[in-house]
């Protein structure tokens, strides 16, 4: 398809914009349009998906029948399947005669089923059944009747997930989606969304009698830095507060602003599936992956901030400068079990005796409080392990552990086993395997 015979499209339909995404999409809807397939459009609310059903029915051999759109969310469920397939008289409370449903109605032409994810599940039977064979049946009847209309319908939902959770037919979902349209939403559009504030700016001024409103380049970077969470339905809002309120007609982006909800102009991107772990400030939903990724990269700054303290002790620098990067870093400390030694303002090691290396202060480095540390070689020394033979069986650690443990807190067992992170009845498990029951 040429770039004449879209933008042909575009102006027959009222479409403004030229992003890549919404080319594709327009194009798709023109070649599908010719055919009786079933189309599914998705998008967000607001995005313009009922221009998409216009185009696909006008371009269709069904234009001169009749097209009805339908919003399934607006209807109550006691009334759904009624409006949509009739009633006979007397076949609920307040029918006081029979009724033809849109499908009956539309025989021949198109029928835009929006909000099809609202759809309560008997009705979702219903269609799917109308969709295989072009029947269905009044409510309150038991004669079969036949239709032939082409469905295109829309959601700003994703139907998988509903499907997932048991709120949508598998079945009816592979039948609507034989053809998919995705509308990009306003803010993937970049330069289409000064085009189309112009467009609305332009019509509310005729409107309204006024001056259009004008954009300092300022203002157009702080439109388009915008989310515009209600896309174009929210575009055209601002542009007509705008028409009537504003008394200068030249608006910067700090009057701009004015008109922006301040919790809407993040750029960021949002995560898919709203079943995630966490939100963010925003209310925006992240993965246990992006969660994964924050911890590593903490601790990894840890490790360097860690890296970074030692190597400015050991190169000697003056007491006051040590205890506050000792002070702002006090959390590395506690996380490695060491506390800060305060004669010499130095990490030293908690006590440990399983063998692993330490880093200590080297003998040459002494305090001075009124002239700093006086270096002659500092370095961080590793102390190597002990040259005796150490036993490295878990059982021993474990054993040993324990009696730490009770010695510690007087062979009273329930605080020895809450001081080892276990149970009292582990903790009387291993007494009896290590043949410590006398403790």
């Amino acid at each position: 398809m040429t770039t004449q015979e879209i933008q042909s499209i575009k102006q027959r339909f009222g479409i403004i914009g030229n992003a890549p995404a919404l080319n594709y999409a327009i194009q798709v809807a023109t070649q599908v349009a010719p055919t009786d397939m079933t189309v599914l459009i998705s998008g967000e609310s607001g995005s313009g998906k009922e221009s998409f059903s216009k185009i696909i029915h006008a371009l269709s051999p069904r234009k001169h029948g009749q097209f009805i759109a339908i919003n399934c969310g607006a209807i109550p469920e006691g009334t759904i399947d009624s409006e949509l397939f009739g009633h006979e008289k007397g076949s609920f409370t307040g029918a006081n005669e029979a009724r033809r449903g849109y499908f009956e109605v539309t025989n021949g032409g198109t029928i835009f089923l929006d909000e099809i994810g609202e759809m309560p599940l008997g009705t979702q039977a219903r269609l799917l059944r109308v969709l295989e064979n072009g029947e269905f049946i009044r409510v309150g009847s038991s004669k079969v009747q036949k239709t032939d209309v082409r469905v295109v319908a829309a959601t700003n939902v994703n139907l998988l997930d509903a499907v997932r959770e048991g709120k949508f037919r598998e079945d009816l979902y592979y039948r609507l989606n034989t053809v998919p349209i995705t509308v990009p939403p306003l803010r993937d559009r970049g330069d289409d969304i000064y085009l189309l504030f112009r467009k609305f700016a332009t019509d509310f001024a005729e409107r309204y009698r006024v001056k259009p409103i004008a954009l300092t380049p300022d203002g157009v970077q702080e439109l388009q830095r915008f989310r515009f969470p209600g896309n174009i339905r929210q575009l055209k809002n601002i542009a007509e507060q705008m028409s009537v309120l504003e008394m200068e007609r030249e608006v910067d982006a700090a009057r701009l602003r004015q008109y922006l909800p301040a919790d809407q102009t993040s750029r960021l991107p949002m995560l898919l599936g709203a079943a995630g772990p966490g939100t963010d400030g925003a209310g925006n939903t992240f993965s246990e992956r992006d969660l994964l990724y924050k911890v590593l990269f903490d601790m990894r700054r840890d490790m360097t901030d860690l890296k970074k303290l030692v190597l400015e002790l050991a190169a000697g620098q003056r007491p006051a400068e040590t205890q506050e990067l000792l002070r702002q870093n006090s959390h590395l400390f506690n996380n490695l079990n060491v506390a800060p030694f305060e004669g010499s303002r130095l990490p030293r090691p908690a006590e440990a005796d399983n063998g692993d290396y330490i880093i200590t202060p080297h003998a040459s480095l002494s305090v001075d409080d009124s002239s700093g540390y006086e270096e002659e070689a500092p370095r961080v020394e590793d102390i190597p392990h002990e040259t005796e033979e150490e036993t490295l069986s878990l059982e021993a650690k474990e054993k040993e552990m324990i009696m730490k443990a009770l010695k510690k807190h007087h062979n009273k067992r329930k605080y020895a086993a809450h001081d080892l992170g276990i149970s009292e009845r582990t903790l009387y498990r291993k007494l009896k395997q290590y043949d410590l029951e006398q403790f």
